[in-house]
């Protein structure tokens, strides 16, 4: 039909030049015979493979069903008592090794299959971690969980193309889906990574004082635990610590443990602790443990500074002699306790003393350690405008913090997305916090003992002595 004049002429739908195309992945049925061999093969291998898996196990229910085949019920009913007569004398003598070999592993067969596997699809779909490929969904594989005393270790087999990172990201989402009050990720090696989730916070009661050790280990001084329920064992010698933390979060606990761990080394003189108290309060308990002392800004820059100038004559006599420290009595190794730092590097009103302090703590800092002198800081706000030399303390403490961002400018980048979620800390917890102990990467959650006013009375009694003083030393 010829169309009308005037009419608006279509022209037919073509494809857009620029659309493109989307190909899909084919779609082909598998035979039912191929589905049924496959069936039969997982069946096959988990048979083989279930005695290497669950030898216990296994061997358990061989031996029970040998019994009931060639002695009939009676033989199974004696077996059973023989059984419960083994493990309740197995149990009462040898308590520890019971609690490693059956409680734990039951334990974890249980966590394995009631928590774990049963929420291990959705927890990682929804926090992000599931890979997909061509319409295919990936997911991480649990290769085994082993239950401790304290927690349960996830061993987990990565998706090829992904990294520890997607899950150190993903510390909180974790935590949170398994029911754990925090997730910590341990690099095994490629495409091998533990989950640790603790089942309980092992930190939450406070920690008395620790007894004085009769030997003392500088580089490893026992002052709390962590939260695996070892020793949180503090090196001084040959490096130096910074403690930040907010008011009440428990940065004395660490400076008074550390101290009290020294004291036999203080005593025979082979170690001796300079303190600079501006606050007045936190150390001045034990002056007589200290062989400097100073509560003032001027006095505090003259200790200091001496600390530097001693540091420098002992560098000068070991200059070609040696290359390390080695406490004596003729040269101990010095400590110097700054309790609230910033007040020298940026709250005193004196532009010139902070200029002295920070001068002398950067020399002591960066000169010191190879010596035999350490500084232990400890500040409330660990930004550079306020702390500028906090990277020339290589051991730091984090407590409790204001906010998110500081904890990575304590514990370096990414300690934050690895767990340590300082700014959260329960303000009724004083003395729990984060290290990084060395040779790992992942901070360790730990708690410092509370030495209280009558242990430093204590300790000032039995191990003190007269102070030279500098200032506003007494």
């Amino acid at each position: 039909m010829p169309s009308k004049v005037g009419s608006t002429q279509t022209s037919p739908t073509l494809p857009s030049p620029a659309q493109g195309v989307r190909w899909t992945t084919p779609i082909v049925e598998t035979p039912g015979i191929v589905v049924l061999a496959s069936w039969v093969g997982r069946l096959v291998r988990f048979l083989v493979t279930l005695p290497f898996r669950f030898p216990v196990m296994v061997a358990s229910l061989a031996v029970s069903v040998a019994s009931w085949w060639w002695f009939g019920w009676p033989g199974l009913a004696v077996l059973c008592g023989v059984a419960s007569v083994v493990s309740l004398v197995w149990w009462r003598v040898w308590p520890d090794s019971y609690r490693q070999w059956v409680t734990l592993r039951l334990l974890a067969w249980w966590r394995h299959v009631v928590v774990y596997r049963r929420h291990w699809q959705p927890v990682l779909v929804i926090s992000g971690l599931a890979e997909s490929y061509q319409e295919r969904r990936y997911l991480p594989r649990i290769r085994r969980v082993v239950c401790t005393s304290w927690a349960d270790q996830v061993r987990v087999t990565l998706v090829a193309g992904t990294s520890p990172t997607d899950f150190e990201t993903r510390v909180a989402e974790l935590a949170h889906g398994f029911g754990a009050p925090s997730c910590r990720v341990v690099v095994e090696g490629p495409r091998k990574i533990t989950l640790e989730f603790p089942r309980h916070d092992t930190l939450a009661e406070p920690l008395d004082a620790f007894d004085v050790p009769d030997a003392v280990d500088l580089s490893a001084l026992p002052v709390g635990v962590t939260e695996d329920g070892s020793q949180w064992r503090l090196r001084l010698h040959g490096t130096h610590v910074l403690v930040a933390g907010v008011t009440g979060s428990g940065k004395g606990s660490v400076i008074w443990s550390a101290i009290r761990a020294m004291l036999p080394a203080v005593a025979e003189g082979t170690a001796r602790v300079w303190a600079i108290d501006p606050k007045r309060m936190e150390l001045s308990y034990g002056r007589g443990l200290f062989a400097r002392y100073a509560d003032d800004g001027e006095s505090a820059v003259a200790v200091l500074e001496l600390a530097v100038a001693d540091m420098q004559d002992r560098a000068r006599r070991y200059a070609g002699r040696q290359r390390s420290h080695v406490p004596t009595t003729a040269d101990p190794f010095v400590l110097v306790v700054l309790d609230e730092v910033a007040f020298l590097t940026a709250y005193h009103p004196d532009r010139d003393v902070r200029r002295r302090a920070e001068n002398a703590i950067a020399t002591l800092t960066s000169q010191g350690r190879s010596v035999g002198f350490a500084v232990l800081a400890a500040l409330q706000d660990p930004r550079k405008e306020v702390m500028n030399l906090r990277n020339l303390f290589p051991d730091k403490v984090a407590l409790r913090l204001d906010e998110a961002s500081q904890v990575d400018m304590i514990l370096g980048e990414g300690a934050r997305d690895r767990g340590a979620n300082a700014h959260l800390i329960d303000p009724g917890l004083p003395g729990v916090g984060y290290v990084r102990m060395e040779g790992s990467p992942a901070p360790v959650r730990v708690r410092a003992a509370y030495v209280s006013d009558d242990d430093i009375t204590a300790m000032a009694a039995d191990y003190g002595f007269d102070s030279g003083s500098l200032g506003g030393a007494s």
